[in-house]
């Protein structure tokens, strides 16, 4: 019998020689790229923009910092509180404060509100109404990063507490006899949000690991299978986080630890996937074969077509992300494409050299053996020879089920999927990032303290910037004009340019909501107008307006692009990848409707889930985008690995016969290895950050979706309505001879 490629490979990684010397390889190249080249952790940047310069609010970032220095800082706004109100014992300490910070700055501190040179009763001024609250403004440089920024706000703590003798960060706001301060802005925003991600990370991978190792042993109860998975992305994440660092380090790509956290959990989730791909077809060819390195070959050649199919459809997803113009969703790409990528390569190579050392023990105590192998057994124990029934399984029964009743079942799970797709049009977006944040955050007590005490514009005004060229426009007066501003500063003129005029716009909403967003295009079309009527000729290139809730609306505008651009684009791909593997047009059409329709519906339960049963009131605007991009991309993988079984079994028994098999043979690792994807994903949900939140719990769903109607009971049911139109245009005649195992 000749041999094909699949199984010379086979016997090349996992031979006698074959498989040692795959693992000393591994080992080998994974020890020099940790020793040689930089962790990812390590160059991580969460400093970088999100836009390049054509965005209207880099351009008015720009311009502000060369014509209005003195006030383009960072902003820390210091909320200080006392709930019986602030004495005046309160008010000479912060001054001390403001006289400390003025005379010794912290680090990258730029410039602090002079309160010290305020008279006490000015400075009363600036209390709220109920005299509980002043916010002091500290601004920092913008250009370094959030870790050098923390390190300015610890060093405005150690200030506070030797002055006040207490650490005003840590009383509690409910304190009446002590004065209490919270860090928020700009600057705080960002400081915090740094360090709930770099304080996931750890426990992130060590609550994937566990979630994984569990799953592993409660569904095969074997702890070396267990381990091999995990042995096999360990690997993999040993490879990949040097090569991320690097690429880094030469300044080809960049990410952040947001990125990095969830490149973990997708590498485990689908790593693991694609080892237990392989490991299944392992275990039922050991009950067939006596030889383990020939039922490694055939496992080999029966799976890995499927895994290097789906992992390349993956890598072809997450690299369409390059086309993102937003900066976050485009630094996704390599290092999460890089990291399936190496996945692949492992379960293609390091996995069968490990089935190859551990044969049958990789299964233990449950060893899979041949009917000789039992029949010798119970021999060599004096036990009765072992009587072999064919006992169906569940598989035998789904897949009975499938193709006895496919009408019944495509509707029922159309109806539940459509259900699904109504509460997504229900879905309200938001872009707030403090939203994100727990209730608890520095950042987030400090923003409901000037929302409740003061006006939430004071958090982060909107500063508007109109080149009137000398013309008297009566930009101020309309602006204050409008219902929902609060307050519009006097003008400042520009350093170089006096006729370009800033104006600080405090509106009445949350500064970071969308309704605070949607009133940009009216403040615009407002100062345009003033400036038209001024006689300014092309007043439209002449407003800037910038800010926090500027680069909130070009976040939207910008994320909205890129999903028009990127979703369109993985659905032409990917169908065409299903296309060139099936070579049939009608089921690449429904593999794809059926895992867009799982997307949408995930979408929906989602909400449902996120609205009713944790409270959210809106999820992030992000989550659509990131979620597609799992969802389809996993989610094809295992209509890949099913189709791929019946497409085969087809060649030599009828397709109703090869539906059947093909269920029945792909159940339960499919189940087991979406279970396993779901819960990685559903880690998320356990971290501090709503955003992951939201990412997790709507991508868990649409895997488990898939795992679960889409792929055991839509897909083949579909497939057997279709019939032999399912392989159209190629023609399909129905063989009538059964498999051939030799």
């Amino acid at each position: 019998m000749s041999v094909g490629p699949f199984e010379k490979f086979a016997q090349a990684v996992g031979g006698n020689k074959g498989k040692w010397i795959t693992l000393a390889v591994w080992l080998v190249l994974v020890a020099l790229l940790n020793v040689l080249l930089p962790q990812a952790n390590s160059q991580e940047d969460n400093t970088m923009s999100n836009f390049d310069s054509s965005k209207p609010s880099v351009q008015a970032e720009m311009l502000a910092e060369e014509q209005f220095p003195s006030g383009s800082g960072f902003p820390a706004l210091l909320t200080w509180y006392r709930q019986s109100g602030i004495t005046d014992e309160d008010l000479s300490n912060i001054q001390k404060l403001s006289q400390e910070l003025g005379a010794s700055p912290v680090p990258h501190q730029q410039f602090v509100v002079p309160f010290d040179q305020m008279p006490l009763p000015a400075l009363k001024q600036q209390l709220s109404e109920d005299g509980t609250t002043i916010v002091q403004t500290v601004l920092f440089d913008k250009s370094v990063e959030s870790s050098e920024l923390k390190l300015g706000l610890e060093a405005i703590t150690a200030k506070a507490e030797a002055i006040f003798k207490v650490d005003p960060t840590q009383v509690k706001l409910g304190d009446a006899n002590q004065i209490a301060v919270r860090m928020t802005g700009p600057v705080g925003i960002a400081v915090d949000a740094s360090g709930l991600f770099s304080s996931a990370d750890v426990s992130l991978l060590i609550a994937t690991v566990l979630l994984v190792l569990i799953f592993l042993l409660l569904i095969y109860r074997s702890p070396v299978l267990a381990l091999i998975p995990l042995i096999a992305v360990g690997f993999a994440y040993g490879a990949t986080t040097p090569l991320l660092g690097w690429m880094a380090e030469q300044g080809w790509i960049a990410f952040d630890s947001q990125g990095l956290s969830i490149m973990t959990v997708l590498l485990f989730g689908a790593g693991t996937d694609y080892c237990l791909f392989l490991i299944a077809r392992f275990r039922s060819e050991l009950k067939e074969e006596g030889s383990k390195l020939t039922a490694l070959k055939r496992a080999f050649s029966g799976s890995s077509g499927a895994i290097a199919m789906s992992g390349l459809t993956v890598v072809f997803s997450l690299l369409v992300l390059l086309l993102a113009q937003y900066g976050t969703i485009q630094r996704f790409a390599i290092p999460f494409s890089l990291a399936i990528l190496i996945m692949m390569i492992a379960s293609l190579t390091l996995v069968p050299a490990l089935l190859g050392i551990f044969g049958r023990m990789s299964f233990y105590p449950f060893v899979p053996r041949t009917k000789e192998m039992l029949v010798d057994r119970a021999k060599k124990k004096g036990k009765p020879a072992p009587v072999f029934t064919s006992k169906p399984t569940f598989g035998d029964h789904l897949g009975n089920k499938v193709v006895k009743k496919p009408w019944t079942i495509t509707i029922i799970t159309l109806v539940v999927l459509v259900i699904g797709v109504g509460f997504a049009t229900q879905i309200k977006y938001t872009f707030d990032t403090l939203s994100s944040f727990p209730a608890d955050t520095q950042s987030r007590e400090g923003f409901s303290l000037i929302a409740d005490h003061f006006n939430p514009g004071d958090l982060a005004p909107v500063q508007v910037m109109a080149q009137t060229e000398g013309k008297a426009a009566d930009v101020k007066e309309k602006l204050a004009a409008l219902p929902f501003v609060k307050v519009v500063s006097d003008a400042r003129e520009g350093e170089k340019d006096p006729a370009l005029l800033l104006y600080e716009v405090q509106l009445a909403d949350n500064p970071y909501s969308i309704a605070a967003m949607d009133r940009l295009p009216e403040i615009r079309s407002t100062v345009q107008a003033s400036l038209e009527q001024a006689g300014v000729a092309e007043a439209a290139d002449k407003v800037w307006i910038g800010g926090q809730t500027a680069d909130q609306f070009d976040t939207r505008e910008t994320t909205s692009r890129d999903a028009r651009v990127i979703i369109p684009v993985i659905i032409v791909m990917i169908a065409l990848l299903l296309l060139v593997y099936l070579r049939s047009i009608v089921a690449m059409a429904y593999l794809m409707i059926t895992v867009l329709l799982s997307y949408f519906s995930a979408l929906g339960l989602g909400w449902l889930l996120l609205h009713y049963g944790f409270g959210v009131d809106a999820i992030q605007g992000l989550i659509p985008l990131y979620s597609f991009v799992f969802i389809v991309a996993l989610g094809e993988d295992y209509n890949i690995f099913m189709v791929s079984s019946i497409w085969k079994k087809s060649r030599v028994m009828p397709l109703a016969q090869a539906i059947k098999e093909g269920v029945s043979e792909t159940s339960s690792v499919i189940t087991s290895a979406g279970l396993i994807l779901a819960g990685t994903f559903a880690v998320l949900a356990t971290l501090p950050i709503q955003v992951l939140v939201q990412f997790g719990t709507v991508t868990a769903i649409g895997v488990l979706l898939d795992t679960f109607i889409v792929r055991p009971f839509l897909v083949p049911a579909l497939t057997a309505i279709f019939g032999k139109r399912a392989f159209w245009p190629a023609k399909y005649e129905e063989p009538t001879l059964q498999p051939d195992r030799s």
